[in-house]
């Protein structure tokens, strides 16, 4: 991507060398298989040592994005909150858009500001460059396995031409242009979260009944009740694993972001508002580190029960 004649040329690790930034729970997964794939990468994170499994896989360290982007042709990030993606790509000193070189491409697949992505898309304009907003959904599971959705916002021509290399992420839907990504990945959050609270409140309600709640899970997952969130969270919270697939901290970000956006658009969710007091309460709680099937933890102390007893006879 560096030269004109490699414009027209399919994407490949022989033309097009990768950056990288942020290697949280979701980024270190997805930035390895770049790597597996062959590409060149240069990774940036606040944390250097959260990225030793990636430089010891060959990975480069950049010590700035601006610093990490002067040897990049294509820059992915996915950082905690839209102030970090604005530090990242746009501070004037430090940030990728100051080091990237015209024809170059920048790829947020942090959940973010639909506004902050059309801004980027504009500065990236401005500086001869190219954005996508391509935010993802599928957890540490789908970034493990190379299994995510990614609902990419920007110009159609340019994500059909990212689709080889996004690929090596996940399936990639179009969504429309600038912050048409993130537009979806809200909406598709509204959606979990009304998921998550009916998932824990019919697992409090299966066992103040006296059910056995691994075979109560076992029984709806196959009728109209089944649904990814069950699949992916149900037994994890019958053995009371919290370990964070996604953060609650992050989570209570998106479902604030949404809120912001249903103002915006006159828009009334109420199911999304409840979501959102209920993941607050465990963030005062000091659980904001937790998984988003904590939820659980809030609706346990709402009704004073606890799901513990269930989980130990489970065990035995």
């Amino acid at each position: 991507m560096a030269t004109a004649s490699a414009a027209v040329e399919p994407i490949s690790p022989s033309n097009t060398k990768l950056g990288w930034i942020g290697t949280g729970v979701m980024g270190r997964s997805m930035c390895s298989h770049l790597l597996k794939a062959g590409y060149a990468v240069t990774i940036f994170t606040r944390t250097q040592s959260k990225a030793e499994s990636l430089l010891s896989m060959g990975a480069q360290w950049a010590d700035s994005p601006k610093s990490l982007a002067s040897q990049s042709d294509v820059i992915f990030s996915i950082v905690g909150y839209p102030s970090d993606v604005r530090h990242v790509f746009l501070d004037p000193t430090s940030g990728a858009l100051a080091g990237l070189r015209p024809g170059g491409v920048v790829i947020d697949m942090t959940t973010s500001d639909p506004s902050l992505a059309v801004e980027i898309h504009s500065a990236a304009s401005t500086a001869g460059c190219s954005s996508v907003d391509a935010p993802v959904s599928g957890g540490d599971r789908g970034a493990r396995l190379a299994a995510l959705s990614i609902f990419a916002g920007g110009d159609e021509t340019l994500v059909t031409r990212l689709t080889p290399l996004l690929s090596n992420l996940g399936r990639v839907y179009y969504m429309g242009g600038p912050g048409k990504g993130q537009f979806c990945k809200l909406a598709n959050q509204v959606t979990i979260a009304s998921t998550m609270v009916g998932l824990c409140e019919g697992l409090i309600y299966a066992h103040k009944a006296g059910l056995d709640l691994s075979n109560y899970l076992n029984a709806i997952s196959t009728g109209a009740a089944g649904s990814k969130s069950l699949e992916l969270y149900g037994s994890r919270i019958l053995s009371r694993d919290f370990e964070a697939g996604f953060y609650v901290n992050h989570f209570v970000k998106d479902l604030g972001i949404c809120l912001r956006e249903c103002q915006n658009m006159g828009l009334a969710l109420p199911g999304l508002a409840l979501a959102q007091q209920l993941y607050v309460s465990l963030k005062a709680h000091g659980e904001g580190d937790l998984g988003t099937q904590a939820l659980v933890l809030a609706l346990e102390r709402l009704n004073n029960v606890s799901l513990v007893s269930d989980s130990s006879a489970d065990k035995k």
